[in-house]
This record gives C-alpha cells, structure tokens and sequence, in this order.
C-alpha cells in the first residue's frame, strides 16, 4: 500500500501512533510491530514522493528510540577490548545488498536468539550505489527490522569501505576527500555511528619506505578522523576504523601496520588536542571481496594468514590499545575457517558475499525472477565482462548489481517466499554467532555500551499537517 502523501500517511497511521510538534508516542505498540512497521517500509523503499520518504523515515526513527532501540557507536565495546578487558570474541558486520528489511530481521531474530548485541549491519559505499539505498533509508530499515522482531538495545550501524578512488585522487585530492566528506555527514546523519575511512587506495608500495608509502593514506585518514569528531552528535563518539592493506592486493605486515600509526598518531596531533584515533584496523590476509571465481562459478581455496592477524591485533592492544585487526571478505570462506577469527583476537569480521549467494541460489527464489535478472546483467553490465571470463564467473562477479534494479520485484514477492530465503539465512547467521563467540554478549555490550537518544526533527510536510 502506497501513501498518497503525509496527509494520507498521517490518517492512516493516527490508530497506532500520535504524533505532535515535539514528540511521536506509541498508542498500539501491537498494531504498529503487525502491519505499520511493514507500511513504512514498503513507502520508504518504494513510494516516488520525497515527502512521503522523509515522513517515514523520520517516523520510523522515532518509533525505535521510544520502544528502546537506539542507533549506537561500538566505540565503547572495541575500547575495553584495547584495554584487553575481554577476550575471545569478533564481532560480525554484515552487508545487506538486498531484501533487506528481511535479511536484517533474521540476523535479529538469530541475535535475540543467542543474546547478542555484539553484532554490526553495515553497507558499504559501492553498495549505496547499486543497491539503491541511501543511508537514511538503509539505517531506517534496520530499525524497522528490529521494531518488528521486538529488540531491544544499541544498534550499530556502520559505513563499510568509504574509499577514496586513487586515480581520482591523484586528478584533484581536495575534491576526492570534499565527495567523502559529504556521504560521511550523510551517514552520521542516518545514524551510522560507525565509520570505516578505507584510503588504503592511496598506498604507494613505490615508494622506497613504509613512511613515505602510507603517507597519503595516514594523511587522509587523519583528516577524516578529525572532520568525524567535528561532526558526531553530542554524547556520541563514532567509531572510526582505519584500513592499511587494500583487499585482494598484497598481504598486510606488522611494520607497514607500525609505519602507518606513527604517521596517523602524529597528523592526528597536529589536528586536534586528544582527538580520539581510529578504533580497528582492516588489513589484508589473502581474501578478495566475493572470493576468486573459477570458470564454473566455484570459489577457488584461500590460504588466510591467521598469523597476521594474531600479530596484527596484538600490537593493536598492546602499542595502540585499540581491538585489533579486521578481516574483509570473509562470508566466502570454508566453514572450517571461522573459529580462528575469536582464537587470533580478530575484532571483527565483514560478511557479504555468501549472504547475496544464499538468496540466488535459494529454492524459494523463484526461477523466472532469477532469468530476469542474469538476463539485466547481461544487457546492461557488458562492461564489467573482463576477457576470458565465463558465463558463470560474469554472473557470479556482477548479480550483486540486479538488487537495485530489481528492488520492488524482490520486495514484492509473496510473506512466504522472503520469509523461507530469510529461515535460511538465520541457519548460517546463527553458525557465525557461534564460531565467532557473538552469542551471548548482552551484558558485556550493555557494560560498555551507553547509548545516546538522538532526537531528529520532524519533516516540515508532517509538522504543516498538525
């Protein structure tokens, strides 16, 4: 169903909500988790009046914070972790490309289900732009994810990879760093109170010191770190994560890891007196974003360097006290993989890939969506075909681009066909909650974890109605 405009939205939501200047109050907490959570979703996602976005979005923000779920920075959870007040425990971020208000409930349901809140929805710059989800409307879905399943708590919400683009760069840095600037206050904005800078782009293995190579990285990522701290809400510290080995390249070491913080620490100083640094560190162990495709569309074996990460993220404690290493790419690794992340003391891990495979290739998917799609692929991302590639690696590498396309078939198919793709998604979440060590960390977070209520501004189209 598709609101007119905020004057119909407003009529049709007054039974369950009420709606003031200053505030929003719940009136059928029962009637809005049956079937308005569901309605704002569809008209957030899907209705073509800006207005009636905004309303939305705004209603379901509010929503979240007076039933107790709050948009949160894990600032205060990698802290102790720095601090080797914990141990044993990765935190997984996962990136959901599509059917997101799905997908997001079932990794919810498998959090209440293994009292967790020890777990990140991110999305990642390129995937702002294929999926068709700006992080307002991305952050909104999560919270209504959560209204829906009836959690409760700080929910963090992170922006995955803001890259720079090197070659961008090198044309125009001011306006490279002023394009990232902005989708950064986007975000904070939306809510994601965590942010992960990736200039690892700008590396220069040239250059002939680890100084001189990390420089325009550890610059960059300085600058954007104190833009953060200038911006963040009051009573909030965002999370920032640096990243220092570009995914798919060359592997990570412990004196570029060195080289990198004595540059950023030393920039960040002259920035800003106790500026708060980056949290995490990313670093690359031998993944690539999706895994290595082979010609039939299998997923060649990785040999991860668990050790990098074990050393990595030990000097990250002990040097730096921060939580340590984290690893990208990851959804596609054997099962038999995930347990070393806790034992290395990974901080946290990024999952996406798989999770956009199980949807495909589900039986739930219908068939004919599925032609539909690989057939948009074909005609409309030639492009992205490198040569000698394989029918099946061509679609492997590119159907993450047919979610955004495809956004209101995938959001209409029938309750029962999203609810059995999703079923089988909560099966591999609760597997990583369980080999990660996630399961299980409600008082831990709740110890560490002190969020904010953020009050936003009701849309002008809403406030000229009351």
């Amino acid at each position: 169903m598709f609101y007119k405009d905020s004057k119909d939205l407003l009529e049709k939501t007054k039974s369950a909500i009420s709606i003031s200047p200053d505030i929003l109050r719940v009136e059928d907490k029962a009637q809005v988790k049956a079937k308005l959570i569901d309605e704002l979703v569809y008209n957030l996602c899907l209705n073509e009046s800006l207005e009636v976005k905004d309303s939305c979005c705004w209603m379901i923000w509010e929503l979240a914070n007076e039933l107790g779920i709050f948009p949160a920075s894990i600032q205060g959870l990698y802290q102790a972790k720095g601090e080797q007040k914990y141990s044993k425990i990765t935190v997984p971020a996962v990136n959901i490309r599509g059917l997101t208000y799905n997908v997001a409930r079932a990794l919810i349901r498998t959090a209440i289900d293994h009292k967790s809140l020890s777990f990140v929805f991110e999305i990642a710059k390129s995937e702002i732009g294929y999926t068709f989800q700006r992080p307002a409307e991305y952050a909104a879905v999560c919270l209504a994810a959560a209204i829906k399943e009836g959690y409760q708590g700080p929910l963090f919400i992170q922006g995955d990879h803001f890259q720079l683009k090197a070659k961008n760069y090198s044309q125009d840095a001011k306006k490279e760093v002023d394009s990232l600037k902005k989708l950064i206050q986007e975000a904070i904005q939306a809510g994601f109170y965590n942010i992960d800078i990736d200039s690892s782009t700008l590396v220069d293995l040239k250059q002939d010191s680890l100084d001189k190579q990390q420089w325009n990285n550890y610059d960059v990522t300085s600058k954007l770190t104190a833009f953060i701290r200038e911006i963040e809400p009051q009573g909030i510290t965002v999370s920032v994560g640096g990243e220092i080995g570009e995914v798919g390249k060359k592997n990570t070491t412990p004196d570029e890891f060195r080289a990198f913080m004595s540059g950023y620490r030393s920039e960040l100083d002259k920035l800003g007196q106790e500026l708060t640094g980056i949290s995490k560190i990313s670093i690359q162990t031998g993944t690539a974003h999706g895994g290595v495709v082979l010609p039939d569309g299998t997923i060649a074996k990785v040999n991860l360097d668990f050790e990098a990460l074990r050393t990595i993220s030990r000097i990250a404690r002990e040097e730096y006290a921060m939580s340590g290493a984290v690893q990208h790419g990851a959804s596609t690794l054997p099962n038999e993989a995930f347990h070393h992340f806790p034992q290395t003391e990974t901080a946290e891990v990024h999952l996406a890939t798989e999770f956009q495979n199980i949807v495909y290739e589900s039986k739930h998917f219908p068939g004919e969506l599925r032609a539909k799609i690989y057939q948009w692929l074909k005609d409309n991302c030639a492009a992205d075909r490198k040569e000698g590639m394989s029918e099946e690696q061509f679609i492997y590498k590119t159907r993450k681009k047919g979610f955004g396309p495809f956004k209101q078939e995938l959001m209409d198919l029938p309750q029962a066909t999203r609810e059995a793709i999703a079923q089988e998604l909560k099966d591999k979440f609760a597997f990583l909650f369980k080999k990660l060590n996630a399961a299980n960390t409600e008082a831990l977070v709740n110890k560490y974890v002190r969020p904010t209520r953020i009050k936003k501004s009701i849309p002008p189209a809403l406030l000229n109605l009351l």
